[in-house]
């Protein structure tokens, strides 16, 4: 074979693998071709020239790099990776991830590669098909514990918190592949309300499984977002040890720098950085403005000004978020696509305001503008609205890692304690058997 064939072979077997999450458009984009080409790659029509390998190596491999190889973790509920994202910063390593939205994977597999394979519906995945691990990381979902998601499972009749048979009880699938792997720690995301809903009872299971049932050490604390980025994001952090430690939470440190708006908005000035894997979709570098599609139409801009109205009238807050550089704006939401109401742009007198785009929202939640947003603006609004923020993240690690490479030194110096690994299905039955009172 000789090597203008073995390189068309690699070519060929790499878009295969990358078209298992990409569509012909969204691999077309990253190439800066043609969906036409792309096909014509697939069906054998034209040969993939040698020059396309790098890039599609490159787009294998992932464009984010983890250099460090401290401690090893697995990403569950992993979303688009803010959570492992924030953990590579203190030098930890994913040896496994799982997450069923194919849309979610896509933007995954780009940022982190298609060398690992992404496990789909974690309930269905044996603890044996998972490797060991340090820590485990989970944003298991918040949706049966969320206050707007709670009322909206309500309105249509359905179950809320543990009692929702499909998110509700994917805790116990957390707790399970802890038991099963016995790391050193564990983290775990939630919304603020998961303290709250059913009068405290889920959280007190959740203590208790954590705690009781699996025996760690469990530490859990509120964090506002805001000291790291411009937005208010209040979410519910649960840290555990496998053994004893000195852990605590006054070590958090805040940055310097209290965020605004303006730090995340497209500048207008010139000195918008350009980034060639958006292709202009966010900003048009050539007039220095944002694109008019950003902007509220008519209709939906005088819909959302009389529904503020009706409801202020009524006594309700309910109504949109207008905001300026200089502000900090409200919790971005998984419905931002709708109307984009609870963050606008006010673009001064006599305009309508506009959405953030996709890649402000990246920047609202701590991403760099190295990460790449593969998939349409629906499906990144989604993407960003359900992600952490991760500055947050990164500082949470920061603060558990002198903990996580003391309990691995017990281990590896063969002073582990004999840990007994009770039987997680009883916690679950007494769960469920509480949200029933």
């Amino acid at each position: 074979m000789t090597v203008e064939q073995k390189s068309e072979d690699t070519a060929l077997k790499l878009i295969a693998t990358l078209r298992q999450s990409m569509t012909r458009k969204q691999l077309a984009d990253a190439l800066s071709v043609t969906t036409q080409t792309v096909e014509r790659w697939e069906t054998g029509k034209t040969e993939c020239k040698a020059g396309y390998v790098p890039a599609l190596k490159e787009l294998y491999h992932g464009t984010t790099h983890e250099d460090g190889l401290d401690f090893s973790l697995i990403d569950l509920f992993a979303g688009i990776g803010g959570i492992r994202r924030g953990f590579a910063q203190a030098g930890g390593h994913a040896v496994y991830s799982s997450e069923w939205n194919k849309y979610s994977v896509c933007t995954y597999r780009t940022n982190y590669g298609f060398a690992d394979e992404v496990d789909g519906d974690i309930t269905q995945v044996s603890a044996d098909d998972i490797p060991d691990c340090d820590v485990v990381l989970a944003g298991f979902p918040c949706q049966p514990f969320s206050l707007a998601g709670v009322s909206k499972k309500r309105s249509l009749g359905r179950d809320t918190g543990f009692k929702d048979k499909t998110q509700g009880t994917l805790f116990f699938d957390v707790a399970r592949i802890i038991a099963a792997k016995r790391p050193a720690a564990f983290l775990l995301e939630n919304v603020k309300n998961l303290q709250s809903h059913d009068g405290g009872r889920t959280f007190q299971v959740i203590l208790d499984t954590l705690q009781n049932e699996l025996g760690y050490e469990v530490h859990y604390k509120v964090i506002d977002a805001q000291h790291f980025v411009p937005q208010h994001r209040e979410r519910i952090y649960i840290v555990g040890f496998r053994s004893p430690t000195h852990f605590t939470w006054d070590d958090l440190r805040y940055p310097d720098h209290t965020p605004k708006l303006q730090d995340i908005l497209h500048k207008t000035d010139g000195t918008e950085p350009e980034l060639p894997w958006d292709k202009g979709r966010y900003f048009d570098y050539e007039s220095n403005t944002v694109p008019e599609k950003y902007t509220l139409t008519p209709r939906l801009w005088q819909y959302l000004q009389d529904y503020k109205a009706k409801h202020e009238a009524l006594g309700h807050g309910f109504g949109f978020g207008l905001v300026t550089p200089d502000m900090v704006s409200r919790t971005l939401s998984a419905r931002y696509h709708k109307d984009g109401s609870e963050i606008l742009v006010d673009q001064g007198e006599g305009r309508r305001p506009r959405r953030l785009t996709p890649r402000e929202c990246a920047r609202l939640m701590g991403y760099p503008d190295e990460f790449r947003i593969p998939v349409s603006d629906t499906q990144a609004y989604r993407q960003f609205g359900n992600s952490v923020c991760v500055p947050v993240i990164a500082e949470i690690a920061r603060l558990m890692k002198p903990y996580i490479m003391d309990i691995k030194s017990l281990e590896d110096d063969g002073i582990m304690e004999e840990d007994s690994l009770r039987n997680i299905e009883n916690a679950k039955k007494m769960a469920i058997a509480n949200a029933k009172v």
